[in-house]
């Protein structure tokens, strides 16, 4: 089953029958000799996941020749990438839970989570270079637009930048980038036309910051027995959300409210007790900033589905915005 309601019952069969062989793939690739290696690559596959990125490859792909060997290929790339990020992201942000089970750090330790998640990039490169000199150019790319936008999150906007502005840039390196080659190699893989694979890819790019916006209110709106997730993990390990970036412009701002001033004294008062987090949490969970997040991820992910109003009328497109539509209905 695909992770979003298909009107198409064909195209719903065929995408689930080549997800299952993604998955079968997927196992495979993280197979090593080495017990710990294996142990530890198998972990997050293992967890399971939406695997929406391949999903998208797949999906993308129906707009050409779909059937072809490569896509598959290309769509255990892109899953491959992102459980590799999955395994550091978890170390950088202290994150104690993925996908409902313990994040690898805490199981194996933060440098064999760490190598793990290099052993997944290793894989997903030999891999990607059996596809050819331009997807392993945009591999690369898409690995440096990864890098940079943890980076840029780890080290905070200058003084000068607007903080809300640097967060969406974070998001669209750190989460759009991906998400926009998923979409990028289902087209090229299949043989859509270039202007094809530049409208997939740019829907891919606005609904990749969407996404990470819908999830900024899921992780403050749903319990963790839902996400897989502590909710507030990013509070505490203060990790900046636009609810909360949202909040602090609003209480530096002249038409600050007590409500807003002190919800913020909550989020930089000492969050290490989870009874004090979760009231943290809740404070911001009721405040209106959550709200105007959830807005902006509509708003952006129906610019995402304008994007496809050149692609052809039919089941494909409709899917395509289904996605869209699914993404951020999670939030609602």
């Amino acid at each position: 089953m695909t992770a979003f309601p298909l009107a198409d019952a064909a195209l719903g069969e065929r995408l689930s029958a080549r997800l299952g062989i993604v998955e079968e793939r997927l196992r495979d690739a993280v197979t090593n000799v080495d017990p710990l290696a294996d142990d530890a690559s198998r972990h997050l596959v293992n967890a399971g996941g939406k695997r929406l990125r391949p999903l998208l490859t797949l999906l993308a792909a129906e707009l050409g020749d779909g059937s072809r060997l490569e896509v598959i290929d290309a769509a255990v790339v892109v899953e491959l990438t992102h459980l590799a990020t999955l395994y550091h992201d978890d170390v950088m942000d202290s994150a104690p839970l993925r996908r409902g089970a313990p994040a690898a750090h805490e199981v194996w330790g933060n440098s064999v989570a760490i190598l793990t998640g290099d052993l997944l990039f290793a894989r997903a490169s030999a891999t990607v270079a059996g596809l050819g000199p331009e997807a392993v150019r945009i591999q690369a790319a898409t690995f440096e637009r990864l890098c940079l936008g943890q980076l840029h999150e780890t080290v905070g906007p200058r003084p000068e930048d607007d903080h809300v502005a640097h967060y969406l840039q974070v998001l669209a390196d750190k989460t759009a980038s991906l998400i926009a080659t998923s979409a990028r190699f289902g087209a090229m893989f299949s043989g859509c036309r270039p202007d094809v694979v530049a409208i997939v890819a740019a829907f891919g790019e606005k609904i990749g910051v969407a996404f990470q916006l819908a999830d900024d209110v899921i992780d403050l709106t749903s319990d963790g027995a839902t996400t897989g997730k502590t909710p507030g993990t990013d509070l505490r390990e203060r990790v900046p959300t636009m609810p909360a970036l949202l909040l602090r412009a609003r209480a530096a701002s002249s038409d600050a409210t007590a409500q807003d001033r002190e919800v913020l004294a909550l989020l930089d008062s000492d969050l290490t007790d989870d009874g004090a987090l979760a009231c943290a949490v809740e404070a911001l969970r009721v405040h209106p900033v959550v709200a105007e997040t959830r807005d902006r991820a509509v708003t952006l992910a129906r610019s995402a589905v304008l994007e496809l109003d050149a692609l052809e009328d039919g089941p494909v497109k409709d899917a395509l915005v289904s996605f869209a539509d699914a993404l951020v209905d999670r939030a609602s």
